[in-house]
């Protein structure tokens, strides 16, 4: 289930990850489902690879994600 839009990603993104980390994570899931197809936890899968790409940029500092 790839998404089209950031505001379609899950709330725990949604609500907690700045607007251009809730796009890193939409691009690296949306990629990562392509790739682990086939793949049963395909989906779980996707959002490791999602959260992993977001923490190349962004890293949580207190409440807040924020660019490093």
């Amino acid at each position: 289930m790839p998404y089209d839009r950031i505001d379609q990603l899950p709330d725990s993104v949604r609500n907690h990850l700045p607007t251009e980390a809730q796009q890193i994570y939409k691009e690296a899931f949306n990629h990562a489902w392509e790739e682990y197809s086939g793949q049963d936890d395909r989906e779980a899968t996707a959002h490791k690879v999602a959260w992993s790409a977001v923490k190349k940029k962004y890293h949580k500092q207190g409440d807040k994600w924020v660019a490093k």
